[in-house]
C-alpha cells in the first residue's frame, strides 16, 4: 500500500494535484439510512486533509492499520477544505464547528463524521482575544466601540458573534473589520493598528505577546467554550459505499492517534511543533500544555446542542436561515472513535 503526502503551495495546486484521485470511478451507492459497510474494498483511495493527525497516524504506527490507500493533502481550515470539496479533490477534512454550517448555507451539503473537544475547555481555550498595543480592553464590555477583526464562515468569526452576545453587545456597537484569518493576518493587523481586537489561536498567542508585548500588546480570555474539532465530508462522498467504509476506518483510529500524541509528549513536540511547524521545543511545549487533554464523547447529543446554539447566534448575525444542528451530523459514525480507543488505547499500532 502506498501513501503520498501532497504539499500544496496554494489550494489551487492541491486541488489540481488531487483531482484525479477523487474523480476515479466510485463504489456502489450507499443510502443515507443504510448501515456503514464493514469492509473496505481493495483499491479504495481516500483523500484526507488532516495534516496534524497525519503525523500522529504515522508516528503511532496506526497508519499501517488503515485498510485503504490514503492520500494525505496539506489542506486544513474551512475555506481551503470547502474549496477542495467543491473541486472534488478532497474526501474528508478537519475543521472547527463553523465550516460545516457555512458549507450547508452555501449549497455544499456536508456531514460531520467525528467530533472531539477539550476536557477543560475554559481552562484550555483555542483562542484568546488579542488586544492591539495602546488599546484599553480588559473586559468583554470594553469591546464597545472597538474595531474587531471578523472572518465570516470561519470559527474566529463565529466566536466574535458569540462574544458580542455574551457581552450584551450587537454588531452595531462595534466596527467589524472583515479579514481572512490566515497565518499571522490577525496578529499583524493588531500590531499594525488596523484593528483593536482580534481572536488569535493557540500558536499565535505566544508569538504575538513575545513580539509586541513590550509595545503594550495584551490578550484577554473570552470565557466562552470554543473547543469543537470535527471531521466532515461532502454528502456525495458518503453516498459512495467504498469511500464511506474507508472514512469509517479512518474515524475509528482518529481518537487513538490523538491520544498517542498525549502519551508521547517529547516525540510529538519534536515531530509536529519543531520539525513540521518550525518552532522551538519550548514553544512546542507551551502549545502542548495549552491544548490540554482531548475528549471524544461516544454520545454527540450535548455537542450537537451546543452546535445548535452557535448556529442560532451566527444565523442571526449573518442573516442566514437557522439550520437543525442534528442534520449536520451523520450519527452512523458516532460510536466509532470510542471503539477505536477501546481497541488501541493510547499505545498506537500493535
Amino acid at each position: 500500500m502506498t501513501r503520498r503526502t501532497l504539499i500544496a503551495g496554494a489550494p489551487a495546486v492541491a486541488a489540481l494535484s488531487l483531482a484525479a484521485c477523487s474523480e476515479e470511478a466510485g463504489g456502489p451507492v450507499l443510502a443515507a439510512d443504510a448501515a456503514l459497510p464493514a469492509d473496505v474494498p481493495e483499491g479504495t483511495v481516500l483523500v484526507v486533509g488532516d495534516p496534524q493527525n497525519q503525523i500522529a497516524y504515522e508516528l503511532s504506527g496506526l497508519v499501517k492499520e488503515l485498510p485503504f490507500e490514503v492520500e494525505w493533502a496539506n489542506i486544513s481550515g474551512g475555506p481551503k477544505t470547502a474549496e477542495a470539496f467543491r473541486a472534488k479533490s478532497l474526501d474528508i477534512g478537519s475543521v472547527a464547528d463553523i465550516p460545516p454550517i457555512h458549507t450547508n448555507w452555501t449549497g455544499l451539503p456536508t456531514k460531520i463524521v467525528a467530533a472531539s473537544y477539550r476536557v477543560d475547555p475554559l481552562e484550555h481555550p483555542i483562542y484568546d482575544l488579542g488586544v492591539a498595543p495602546g488599546v484599553d480592553v480588559t473586559t468583554l464590555e470594553d469591546l464597545a466601540g472597538k474595531r474587531i477583526a471578523y472572518s465570516p464562515g470561519q470559527a474566529q468569526g463565529a466566536l466574535i458573534l458569540r462574544v458580542l452576545d455574551a457581552a450584551g453587545l450587537t454588531q452595531d456597537d462595534v466596527e467589524l473589520v472583515e479579514l481572512p484569518s490566515t497565518a499571522d493576518t490577525y496578529s499583524n493587523a493588531l500590531a499594525g493598528g488596523e484593528v483593536d481586537v482580534a481572536p488569535i489561536g493557540d500558536s499565535q498567542v505566544r508569538s504575538y505577546l513575545n513580539k509586541y508585548g513590550a509595545d503594550g500588546a495584551t490578550t484577554i480570555p473570552h470565557g466562552i467554550r470554543d473547543d469543537p474539532w470535527l471531521l466532515y465530508t461532502p454528502v456525495d462522498v458518503l453516498e459512495d459505499a467504498d469511500k464511506a467504509a474507508a472514512i469509517a476506518a479512518y474515524v475509528k483510529l482518529w481518537g487513538a492517534a490523538r491520544l498517542w500524541t498525549r502519551a508521547n509528549k517529547d516525540a510529538w513536540i519534536n515531530a509536529w511543533y519543531v520539525e513540521h511547524e518550525g518552532l522551538s521545543y519550548e514553544d512546542g511545549e507551551y502549545l502542548f500544555e495549552r491544548q490540554g487533554e482531548p475528549d471524544f464523547p461516544a454520545d454527540w447529543t450535548e455537542g450537537i446542542a451546543r452546535h445548535q446554539e452557535t448556529i442560532e447566534i451566527v444565523a442571526e448575525g449573518t442573516g442566514n436561515d437557522v439550520l437543525d444542528a442534528d442534520d449536520l451530523y451523520d450519527r452512523r459514525f458516532e460510536p466509532l472513535v470510542a471503539e477505536g480507543i477501546d481497541e488501541y488505547g493510547e499505545a498506537g499500532a500493535p
